[in-house]
């Protein structure tokens, strides 16, 4: 290869590898570049069925075996694993070192070290030292947005936290910021600095702040304030690249039944309800969700998860989680679509008739819906995903927040909260047009950038990375 080569190693999950494969999609565009994605084998194999058949995008394995760490066979990311098993895996990641070392090696040896950009996942921030070590260009690609990503760096770097259970909770990078309590992840709230996630995070949150730059997927226009934040704490140039969005999968991926239901109904009055692909609330939660729903008067496609440990030798009893009779009481009535698994949601977004989105805020999911024009109902359930929330609703005006976490009292008003709000965004209220009007504001703001900040932000990006000298690296 001759050409200019970006190396780009995303986290082995899908929240993170799904952004990297769309920001190589992304370069690939300029033709210019060489790209190599790197990841364990089972991950690179999914992206590889994902790859159309010209692409010049290059996929190259690491080896990995979770058995040797204590994790079940062929756990490669953390869609297979549970939560108790997320530290292990964070742990057992960094022993792919050796392996990326080498390979970055021989990529040196063929090319030469100006001549290759290393692109890694915050979580992965030991690259840093790899890159230091062998002479190359490093950068961290953030997948979350600005705003949350400088709290929650902020939350980990200063854990633990005061010992008394305050409302408020104060942060020491940025006083100006108000969090509340009920925002914290209870890994934080519990941890006393010497846990073993804390230690990892921490460790590489810092030494992803000694990389040359970051890379975000967001609009600068959209974020002024958390990308101010993020600077400040990383004392590093930040890109704002986005949004890099999933391509909108042609109709024939989605079932005839599915474009019926939206072609049935006018413009702007579906409500889509998805808690992403990773997630899903108690049993109680969608009880009281389902009943909301029902009540709200308005047509929905909820993409729907069996609760945690609902599931049990196979089968899913849904008469446990669902009122009795409201899966027929919705298809006879054409008020709403079940969707059991996957649905695919930017086309559903994209569609006239979706006028609003109940989403868990987890932030590909809050990108994908502004770029559509499409305001939001926030359920956030854990990490950026309740500081999205709040910044959309607090800052943009484009959200209205319904529930929080997954507890027992995550509803603040049960269900009928949820057809509170369902009229308060999509039952004519001034409020509602209000926020569908600031959406629509963003939608053009985000369409104007893919030709305007974040066009250049990624030129300038790359310019910068391939015109460092390695005596700058030093």
């Amino acid at each position: 290869m001759d050409r200019e080569h970006l190396l780009l190693f995303p986290f082995m999950a899908q929240g993170h590898l799904i952004p990297f494969f769309n920001l190589a999609k992304l370069i690939e565009q300029r033709k210019r570049f060489a790209i190599t994605i790197v990841n364990t084998p089972l991950n690179i194999a999914k992206l590889q069925s994902s790859l159309p058949p010209n692409s010049a995008i290059h996929l190259m394995e690491l080896p990995f075996s979770s058995s040797e760490h204590g994790l079940p066979p062929n756990s490669e990311n953390t869609d297979s694993l549970p939560l108790h098993l997320f530290t292990t895996f964070f742990q057992a990641t960094e022993t792919l070192r050796p392996a990326f070392e080498h390979l970055v090696s021989n990529i040196i040896q063929q090319q030469g070290h100006n001549r290759l950009c290393i692109v890694a996942d915050m979580f992965f921030g030991w690259t840093v030292e790899s890159a230091k070590k062998l002479g190359v260009f490093h950068s961290v690609f953030v997948t979350s947005g600005a705003y949350a990503s400088a709290i929650i760096f902020s939350l980990w770097l200063h854990t633990p936290l005061l010992a008394e259970s305050y409302d408020e909770v104060p942060l020491i990078d940025f006083p100006e910021v108000k969090i509340h309590h009920s925002q914290l992840i209870n890994a934080i709230v519990s941890s006393d600095g010497m846990d073993p996630t804390t230690v990892f995070l921490r460790q590489q949150i810092s030494l992803s702040f000694q990389s040359s730059e970051l890379l975000l997927n967001t609009v600068e226009e959209l974020e002024r304030e958390g990308l101010r934040l993020l600077r400040n704490i990383s004392r590093l140039p930040v890109w704002s690249i986005g949004p890099i969005a999933s391509t909108v999968p042609s109709s024939d991926h989605i079932s005839d039944s599915w474009m019926k239901f939206l072609d049935s109904n006018p413009p702007a009055s579906v409500l889509y309800v998805s808690f992403g692909s990773q997630n899903a609330i108690p049993a109680s939660q969608m009880m009281e969700l389902a009943l909301g729903l029902e009540a709200g008067g308005k047509p929905f496609i909820w993409v729907i998860r069996a609760p945690p440990r609902e599931i049990e030798d196979g089968e899913d009893d849904r008469i446990v989680w669902l009122p009795e009779g409201f899966e027929d009481r919705i298809t006879e009535k054409k008020q709403g679509f079940l969707v059991h698994g996957w649905a695919p949601q930017p086309e559903i977004l994209s569609h006239p008739s979706t006028g609003a989105f109940l989403s868990h805020c987890g932030w590909n999911s809050v990108l994908e819906s502004l770029s559509q024009g499409v305001p939001i109902i926030g359920w956030p359930l854990l990490g950026d995903q309740l500081f999205n929330s709040k910044m959309m609703e607090e800052e943009m005006g484009v959200c209205v927040e319904i529930a929080r976490g997954r507890g027992a009292d995550a509803l603040r008003n049960g269900w009928k909260w949820v057809k509170e709000a369902i009229e308060l965004v999509m039952g004519g209220t001034e409020e509602g047009r209000e926020m569908r009007r600031k959406a629509s504001k963003i939608r053009e703001m985000m369409a104007g950038a893919l030709k305007g900040s974040s066009f250049k932000a990624m030129e300038n990006f790359l310019e910068t990375a391939f015109s460092t000298t390695m005596n700058d690296l030093k």
